[in-house]
């Protein structure tokens, strides 16, 4: 069986989420094919054909452009599988892929099972496992949830590309810059997140004196700023920010996929929950199964002894 990569390509750049598409296709056990628009020294470093489109001639995105791309590579390689991060540029692209395919879609995997695909579901609280009814599928892949450990390496065998495309109506003008962040949490070492567990907004300050005390920042699960007790600027996972941190404090936080994926890359997690089964305690170094709203006032005033 045959995996063909789209990987992605920003600002000259090949975005480091491509690799999670090689680790995703290694942890299946397929055969690898590459495509990308970009530039040749912006290559993927691994042990497989790369179907190269020039960024500078078919611009960085168009949406009917490269799909006619990845068609075209997809005619090439007959693949199983037609992989796409699950990002702004997957959701755009791997339906229109998929439609022209006739294909099923898979969206957001996060894990596999005995090579089925495990997506969430009821908004992140449980999750199922599902499979194509189609010979071919096309698939996208949830940030985080297939990281690439170690050195990229390999040497790929790059063939350019370069389909008949007719003028597109969409023209690529460039980026605009997001908002700019209160806090930028990815550069935080330190990281005490406060989920919905803490109650209420109220309770929120003695998260942020505990972060204070261990002189990091406030983070937040979805449910604690959906709510309106921290502003958006602060909120991990897949709908906000991406962290790695030294030390990770999850307080009252369950561990919905979408949180887990914003944050499993820190380097030590301590997770404060009630509840000595709820999923954070799977990714966490450490768990303390306490109310987590007399645990934390507690902790800060030991630290600040």
């Amino acid at each position: 069986m045959k995996a063909l990569l789209v990987c992605e390509y920003r600002e000259g750049k090949l975005l480091e989420g491509s690799y999670e598409l090689i680790s995703f296709a290694d942890r299946l056990g397929v055969e690898k094919a590459i495509v990308l628009v970009g530039s040749e020294n912006a290559v993927p470093k691994a042990d497989a054909r790369v179907y190269l489109a020039n960024a500078a001639a078919w611009a960085e995105y168009n949406p009917e452009i490269h799909r006619k791309i990845v068609l075209e590579a997809v005619q090439r390689e007959s693949p199983d599988y037609i992989v796409f991060l699950h990002s702004s540029y997957g959701w755009d692209l791997a339906p229109r892929v998929a439609a022209a395919l006739k294909a099923a879609q898979i969206s957001e995997v996060a894990s596999l099972q005995d090579g089925k695909f495990e997506v969430s579901c009821c908004n992140g609280k449980m999750r199922r496992t599902v499979t194509s009814a189609t010979e071919r599928t096309v698939v996208t892949i949830q940030a985080g949830a297939f990281s690439f450990s170690g050195e990229p390496r390999g040497v790929p065998r790059v063939e350019m590309i370069a389909p008949p495309v007719a003028a597109s109506a969409v023209e690529f003008i460039g980026y605009e810059a997001a908002e700019k962040k209160d806090v930028d949490l990815a550069k935080a070492a330190v990281i005490v997140s406060a989920g919905r567990g803490v109650g209420k907004k109220e309770n929120v300050a003695a998260i942020d004196a505990l972060a204070k005390a261990l002189q990091g920042e406030l983070g937040a699960s979805r449910p604690v700023v959906d709510a309106g007790w921290v502003p958006h600027s602060h909120q991990v996972g897949t709908t906000g920010q991406t962290v790695s941190p030294k030390l990770y404090v999850a307080c009252g936080i369950s561990g919905a996929i979408q949180h887990l994926a914003g944050m499993k890359k820190s380097e030590f997690i301590v997770a404060i929950n009630k509840d000595k089964d709820a999923p954070i305690g799977e990714v966490a170094d450490v768990l303390v199964v306490a109310d987590v709203n007399q645990f934390v006032p507690a902790l800060t005033a030991k630290l600040r002894k």
